[in-house]
């Protein structure tokens, strides 16, 4: 059984730091981050999705945070079908005339740019995956990244530039219908990729299935992006805003248990910015997996009992 680590898409989010979850005294960049690791072994790193993360950044992380912690880092928009602001990318490889507010996406940029994005971007989280505090890179792919012989190829050039394991989260939903989700296992399996497995509301134009395959044997990941009908059309706080209860919950943990019987390490991450409502998913998800452990214990316990009173029923009598 591999082991399961809980926690959150962000420590920072404005939402929770205004919750008031965070104390006096660990407000600032490092009480918040040694606040959280205190209580929670995995985080994912947003901030890397809407700028390129700086080694000097990475290095005070690693620094903040405990032996055996792990960030997972999203990759940078442009890298996964995403637009970015202008004024997100280093001065030197802005396209000229943009405005830095403007939108630009990678195919406006030179491919000598594109290759600087690439070894900034692994640069950036070197220092993460240097001390052992990097999980994996995270590429949340754009909903328009539709399934097909070129985008299987960009994947593959994702998992040899990015120089340190990936994850594949899809938003087009093409990827994982009936028809086509032994197709799209089958591949990660072959490149050693984990698909990111998500939960959000079914039944609306972009939800995407809550599809749970192992398809890499060191590492699971699924992701709760909450449950909101605005998903896919609303601003991000109404996207993915949403409490989750102990029953939605407890629907997930055969399936994350049954990953965790096929990878090493499952993680587990907490999407939905609603002020305390991440870390208190995260804290509940980590109650219901410890209850259910110790539940399998105590049966594990009473066959074990069971089979020693039928050997000792079968042994003659002294």
């Amino acid at each position: 059984m591999g082991d399961i680590l809980v926690g959150t898409c962000s420590w920072t989010d404005p939402a929770l730091v205004s919750s008031g979850w965070y104390p006096t005294g660990a407000r600032g960049a490092e009480g918040r981050l040694r606040h959280y690791a205190a209580r929670f072994p995995v985080v994912e790193a947003d901030s890397t999705f809407y700028a390129l993360p700086a080694e000097r950044v990475s290095a005070l992380w690693a620094g903040r945070t405990p032996e055996g912690f792990l960030f997972d880092v999203k990759a940078f928009a442009l890298l996964t079908g995403h637009g970015a602001r202008v004024g997100a990318l280093p001065a030197s490889l802005r396209p000229p005339g943009l405005d830095p507010a403007a939108w630009v996406r990678k195919s406006q940029l030179p491919e000598d740019a594109v290759t600087q994005l690439w070894q900034r971007f692994t640069a950036g989280v070197a220092p993460l995956r240097d001390a052992g505090r990097l999980g994996t890179v995270l590429f949340q792919f754009s909903p328009w990244f539709r399934p097909g012989a070129r985008s299987r190829a960009y994947i593959e050039e994702c998992r040899e530039r990015a120089g340190t394991p990936i994850a594949v989260e899809f938003r087009h939903p093409g990827w994982l219908t009936p028809d086509r989700i032994d197709e799209t296992a089958g591949f990660l399996r072959d490149q050693g990729i984990p698909l990111v497995a998500v939960d959000t509301l079914q039944g609306l134009p972009d939800s995407v299935p809550p599809v749970a395959e192992a398809t890499a044997p060191g590492l699971s990941v699924v992701r709760f992006h909450g449950r909101s009908p605005q998903w896919g059309t609303g601003s991000k706080e109404n996207r993915y805003r949403h409490h989750y209860t102990r029953d939605e919950l407890r629907d997930w943990l055969p399936r994350v248990r049954a990953l965790a019987e096929r990878t090493d390490q499952v993680h587990v991450l907490f999407n939905n910015c609603c002020a305390q409502a991440s870390v208190e998913a995260a804290a509940t998800m980590s109650e219901l997996l410890t209850d259910q452990r110790d539940e399998g214990d105590l049966r594990d316990d009473s066959d074990r009992r069971d089979d020693g009173d039928r050997v000792r029923e079968a042994l003659p009598d002294s």
